[in-house]
């Protein structure tokens, strides 16, 4: 049997996410969806709200965040909904889990692989992120929550964007990708966005394509100091600000950071898996997403792998066509990441 597409929606209070939800749940796209929603409070009025216009199955968690504490209440929640689709009794193809502005989405995507019975159930899809534009700086400045929520994503939505001048936008944009270089990032308005965006983005699929912003190695290949006056541009250390035409993009330490990673000589297989179980051991709690397409040694097929926080896995993918560069490349995702460890760690587990 099939296994069933779980989507997680997550984002800071106030974003949109109810908004996005009910667009979704209202689309023309002959998908029944099982929603999960989780909100602080006895009384939901969410569910008022998009039960209004659907006949979506909607499944209330009003204890508070899905977080480790309740993690069991969505494990039970998933193998309930499971047990009565098997009977008969509810008729769904896919999940869809709307988060509390508060969670860390880490804990709710753990549970599609620690719990055997959800893992052989539901297949996690991926984390849907909204940022709203008008509130993003002061809540990324002041709530890890958001940090993370932004360094989980597999697709970032910038909600509100037209309460914001463009250099404002800008410069948010700048700063999600510098901490999730992985995730697409589009201006969202009232919902208002392409099912392709939402479902079926195979973001925890190990042989999904390594999407890295593109924008973020260029600016990583140069000196860190290195200013081209004459097109008016900086590139520095993602910590820092940099200067894109008139735009200044104000220096941000946020302690959820990314790097990217990339050598072609290849790896010791051995080597390099030690070091990665090593690493995830004792940095694990704080490295949120990290993913990578490897040159192995002994194989003439690329290796995908991927985990979140010490969760881990690896795949064969296809075969490195005939003269395709042959290249590592690498993204880490975390809290306050020991780059230089990493950097270090990888180097000496090369061949």
């Amino acid at each position: 049997m099939a296994l069933i597409p779980a989507t997680i929606l997550t984002g800071f209070l106030g974003s949109g996410k109810t908004t996005l939800l009910k667009r979704v749940l209202t689309e023309a796209h002959g998908q029944r969806i099982a929603v999960i929603e989780n909100e602080f409070g006895e009384e939901n009025i969410d569910n008022d709200i998009l039960v209004a216009d659907t006949e979506e199955q909607i499944i209330q968690m009003s204890n508070g965040c899905v977080c480790c504490t309740i993690r069991e209440d969505l494990r039970s929640t998933l193998s309930l909904l499971a047990a009565k689709r098997r009977k008969g009794l509810l008729a769904f193809d896919r999940v869809i889990i709307e988060t509390t502005g508060l969670a860390d989405p880490g804990p709710v995507a753990q549970t599609f692989f620690m719990d055997d019975e959800v893992a052989e159930t539901y297949l996690l899809d991926g984390i849907l992120t909204l940022v709203d534009a008008k509130h993003a700086a002061q809540q990324l400045d002041s709530r890890q929550e958001a940090r993370r929520q932004v360094g989980f994503a597999d697709q970032i939505f910038v909600s509100k964007a037209d309460l914001v001048s463009v250099d404002e936008l800008d410069a948010l944009v700048h700063r999600l990708k510098h901490m999730n270089p992985r995730a697409p990032i589009e201006t969202v308005h009232f919902g208002q966005v392409p099912l392709s965006k939402v479902l079926d983005l195979r973001g925890f699929n190990l042989n999904a394509k390594l999407d890295i912003d593109p924008d973020f190695l260029k600016a990583d290949e140069h000196d860190h100091s290195h200013c081209d006056h004459d097109h008016g541009q900086c590139a520095h250390d993602h910590d820092h600000g940099r200067v894109h035409g008139q735009a200044k993009h104000h220096h941000h330490d946020d302690d959820v950071k990314s790097f990217v990673w990339r050598s072609e000589r290849p790896f010791d297989p051995h080597k390099l898996e030690d070091f990665l179980g090593a690493v995830v051991q004792v940095w694990g709690p704080k490295l949120l997403r990290y993913k990578g397409v490897l040159h192995m040694q002994g194989t003439d097929r690329k290796v995908i792998f991927q985990g979140v926080h010490q969760l881990m896995g690896s795949d064969l993918g296809p075969v490195w066509k005939p003269g395709e560069k042959r290249e590592s490349k690498m993204v880490f995702i975390g809290i306050d990441l020991p780059r230089d460890i990493l950097v270090q760690g990888l180097e000496q587990s090369l061949v």
